[in-house]
């Protein structure tokens, strides 16, 4: 694919690349193409700072500023985080009747701590979630004896078009993530329904979220983990303005 567009690179003002590094090569055996590649994923992993030195005169886009911590150095033109249609999720108004987790099933995710705040808190937990082939030992050794608990709700994966009502319908999202999160679309989903974000603060939480208005975060600490109880007192329609601001 990336042979055919450089073959027709003439016939473009503009090549904008999202495939991470796999187009590097390719642009420096044509300096004179104008173009700029959107880093999407983690850029902290000791293996791939050697890639990201040899390539740094490169065109960079993050999509949260701290993402470029790792690799400073790297040739930033700017941050422009991901969006979503003012009409795509319905508002919500209802204060919501469970915590919701939504995502992979993952060590980086979390799962576990999920179930933990909910279990702390008393309240009712639902998780859909997809379990990728690579976590199935995860899963089968560290979350599913968890499942059985009176208060989780296990649904696996949901499809897009149930994404509204399930995050729409919730107390507040749980985002206890333990790694640099690259964006976390998934907040800002919650937020255009009208729903708190109680999350980590890890990676691009602290520039998605407002403390206190549309979720709270805590650091990422053994022990500390946030009450979803204190979600009752954000305003929802504040919550929903907070992904266009």
């Amino acid at each position: 694919m990336l042979e055919k567009a450089f073959r027709r690179r003439g016939g473009f003002d503009v090549m904008h690349f999202h495939l991470d590094y796999m187009s590097f090569p390719f642009l420096r055996r044509h300096p004179e193409t104008a173009a700029v590649t959107n880093m999407h994923g983690r850029l902290d992993l000791p293996e791939m700072q050697p890639l990201y030195r040899e390539f740094r005169d490169i065109p960079l886009v993050s999509i949260f500023t701290s993402q470029r911590e790792p690799v400073p150095w790297a040739n930033w033109l700017g941050t422009v985080s991901h969006g979503l249609p003012p009409d795509l999720y319905r508002f919500h108004p209802g204060r919501g009747r469970y915590l919701a987790f939504l995502g992979r099933i993952a060590p980086e995710k979390r799962p576990d701590l999920a179930i933990s705040i909910a279990a702390r808190a008393g309240l009712p937990l639902k998780m859909a979630a997809k379990v990728d082939k690579a976590d199935q030992d995860y899963f089968r050794d560290r979350i599913e004896p968890l499942l059985s608990h009176p208060l989780v709700e296990f649904i696996r994966e949901i499809g897009e078009d149930e994404k509204g009502e399930f995050l729409g319908n919730a107390i507040a999202l749980l985002f206890p993530v333990d790694w640099p999160e690259p964006f976390g679309l998934v907040m800002i989903e919650a937020m255009a329904c009208g729903t708190p974000v109680i999350a980590a603060r890890r990676g691009s939480v602290p520039e998605i979220l407002r403390q206190g208005v549309s979720g709270p975060w805590r650091r990422a600490r053994p022990g500390i983990i946030p009450c979803p109880t204190i979600t009752v007192r954000f305003g929802r329609t504040t919550m929903r303005s907070s992904p266009w601001e």
